[in-house]
């Protein structure tokens, strides 16, 4: 593998152009220092130099430090040799101007190095950023401490700050308000403290304890497991014997959409904004209108933001149209159903659309649950039947999870791959099941804590702990946006597929349906919600759930109400890991890097849980620290609910026994004590 470098060429007006190259990004690799500094030493030192040009190879400036490199740096390097001794010493305080010329990107340490350039000069198309955040640790570099102004000693330049008591109290301010976006990590506090550090005890005081704490970051397991993410995503779209046979994509121009509800909408605006043009179908024109008036809601919420011009959401809307019958499907280069979940329906459509599309016509469901053979049962051309499941709201969630069966092309998935790429979403493609990867993962996530409400733990408690771990809501927070309607398909879908590990009784969610309680839409499911949507606790509840407890002949169980707030993250998720875990053995999932970025990305898995990096699953090793008890061990593991393991699965140990204690007092009421509570038998 070629190594990166740095190239000079002293012009004959004396300007010496400094080029970073090393593909794909420029990136700061060892070698890409090493040069620069070398280059940088000659050029300050040769007398018919008279300024120097910092640019990057083939239209980029620089990608960032090379992450490949953590932990590879030379043992006995000098603290602060870059950033202090090169960038700060040699580099900004030279007797000779430095001009970082910048076109494409320029992040991270690449825009570091250019913020250490006494000007910047950049392309408008130019993206400029300082990601490390998002990968645990901060920017190493000089530019938390430093407050660039242009030549000489920008360094010391501090007469734009207010006095140190004005200072000291919006640090102050930072750090509760970071604490609140982000209260599981450190790196966002370790930021602020090393700017607080910069303006206390001078600039090179602050640099260096930039550079002591960005080493103690990159260590930490929050950085490891947002390094292992980055990578992750990265490799999603590389499918063995798919994407490494020469296929090319087809050119998708326009995309036909049946149903325009909440997802069918989100579909469509995700579309039109990436400038495809979209068919929007519907029953009726009532139906039709209300679809089309959420696509245009959906980019007014944009033009709000900031983030669309009112002539820009003008045009990206007229990519829209919308219809009641298939005749413009027939030009479509590929179709997305996003009906309501009914398999009957779902099989109707797919018969029309092969009736109305062309022959190279992809046709795509979102389903999130529904097995695609079932789907496509009355269709025959199987080979061009593909999931395209979105995550709602589908123009703001990143993931796009492909579905393939036996029979989808090979083409197909690459030219789902690309539209994937264009609209900007982050794909995975998976196998075909009930559930597919994500959504089979997670089944367990809302039954599992069903079965604590019926044994005596509170709703609430519930989603407070698991939002406390890290996750974006609690299971029942999030039944209550996706709607009891879907919740109870979904669930039957389930059970015919995975009886056997499936928590039986779904009678407090009939009950609450059956007193119109379905969840946000209509304000009134286990939360009830104010006019914004905002959630609130409801005191009815408990009537509700006392009610289902009578139903189903169960009680609270003192032993149960004895778990600690790690108990219950552990009996909601471990049931999660050891789905995943099958999910991974049966080959839904081609590596477990793709279940890591599927938990992430569609569900809100905290990301930064990881003990160590590969080849375990981020779910696994969010509870390692936990439990070494079977890790990753060949063999089954018996256990009931929640579910028995899978080889590589995690013994819930203790809490398992108790568990198992109550569904024993339960089943020994009589016979048809499970049939009543739901609880699966002993064998299960």
């Amino acid at each position: 593998m070629a190594k990166g470098s740095t190239a000079m060429e002293v012009r004959a007006d004396g300007i010496a152009v400094i080029t970073i190259s090393n593909p794909p990004v420029n990136a700061l690799s060892l070698d890409v220092l090493a040069s620069l500094q070398r280059n940088y030493a000659e050029a300050l030192s040769r007398s018919d130099v008279k300024a120097i040009v910092l640019t990057g190879a083939k239209g980029r400036f620089c990608g960032g430090f090379d992450i490949t490199a953590f932990g590879k740096k030379p043992k006995n390097e000098k603290p602060g040799s870059l950033s202090i001794d090169f960038l700060s010493d040699i580099v900004e305080d030279a007797h000779k101007p430095s001009v970082a010329a910048i076109d494409g990107i320029a992040l991270g340490g690449g825009l570091e190095v250019a913020m250490v350039c006494h000007a910047r000069i950049s392309t408008p198309s130019a993206q400029l950023g300082l990601p490390e955040l998002q990968l645990g640790i901060i920017p190493g570099m000089g530019e938390i401490v430093e407050n660039k102004r242009p030549w000489p000693k920008s360094l010391y330049r501090t007469d734009r700050l207010p006095d140190l008591v004005e200072v000291k109290d919006v640090l102050k301010f930072a750090r509760v308000q970071t604490r609140k976006k982000a209260p599981n990590v450190q790196h966002p506090i370790v930021c602020i403290d090393v700017i607080e550090e910069g303006i206390v005890s001078g600039p090179r005081v602050g640099l260096m304890k930039e550079m002591l704490s960005g080493k103690m970051l990159e260590q930490s397991q929050t950085s490891k497991s947002l390094r292992h993410l980055f990578f992750a995503q990265r490799a999603t779209s590389k499918i063995p014997n798919i994407t490494n046979i020469g296929l090319t994509p087809r050119k998708i121009k326009k995309a036909a959409i049946v149903g325009g509800g909440l997802m069918g909408s989100g579909i469509a605006t995700v579309l039109i904004l990436n400038n495809f043009k979209v068919a929007l179908k519907e029953v009726n024109e009532q139906f039709l209108s209300a679809g089309i008036n959420r696509v245009k809601g959906n980019l007014q919420s944009f033009v709000r933001k900031g983030q669309l011009t009112k002539e820009d959401c003008e045009k990206k809307f007229s990519l829209l149209s919308g219809v009641l019958d298939y005749e413009q499907f027939r030009d479509a280069d590929v179709v997305i159903e996003a009906a309501i979940e009914d398999i009957l329906l779902k099989q109707q459509i797919f018969s029309d659309l092969e009736k109305y599309c062309h022959h190279n016509c992809i046709l795509a469901t979102n389903t999130s649950t529904i097995d695609l053979n079932l789907i496509g049962q009355k269709t025959a051309t199987q080979d061009r039947i593909v999931g395209a499941h979105f995550f709602s709201p589908a123009h703001v969630m990143p993931l796009l999870e492909i579905v393939r069966t036996h029979q989808t092309s090979s083409q197909v998935i690459v030219d789902l791959l690309d539209v994937a790429k264009k609209i900007r979403k982050t794909p995975i493609v998976v196998g075909n099941c009930t559930g597919f990867a994500v959504n089979r993962m997670f089944f367990p996530y809302g039954q599992a804590a069903s079965f604590l409400v019926d044994y005596g733990l509170d709703v609430y408690h519930i989603d407070h702990v698991i939002t406390q771990f890290g996750m974006p809501m609690g299971p029942f927070r999030l039944a209550d946006l996706v709607g009891f309607g879907v919740a109870t398909a979904t669930r039957k879908q389930y059970f015919q597929s995975y009886p056997e590990r499936c928590y039986k009784s779904m009678l407090l969610l009939q009950i609450l349906l059956e007193d119109n309680r379905t969840g946000e839409s209509s304000r009134k499911g286990f939360y009830v919600y104010d006019d914004k949507r905002k959630a609130s606790r409801d005191p009815d509840l408990r009537m509700y759930i006392e009610k289902s407890r009578n139903m189903a002949g169960v009680t609270q169980d003192p032993k149960l109400m004895k778990f600690t707030d790690n108990d219950i993250v552990e009996v909601i998720l471990f049931p999660v890991v050891n789905e995943a875990c099958r999910v991974l053995d049966e080959g839904i999932s081609l590596k477990a890097s793709d279940l890591d970025v599927a938990s992430v990305m569609g569900m809100g898995f905290p990301s930064y849980s990881e003990k160590s990096c590969k080849p375990k699953l981020l779910l696994f090793n969010a509870f390692a620290t936990r439990t070494s008890r079977e890790e990753f061990t060949k063999g089954t593991i018996s256990v009931q609910w929640p579910p028995p393991l899978c080889h590589y699965g995690i013994c819930l140990g203790e809490i398992n026994i108790v568990l198992r204690q109550i569904l024993d007092n339960t089943q020994s009421d009589g016979p048809d004590a499970c049939a009543k509570t739901g609880a699966t038998s002993p064998h299960s």
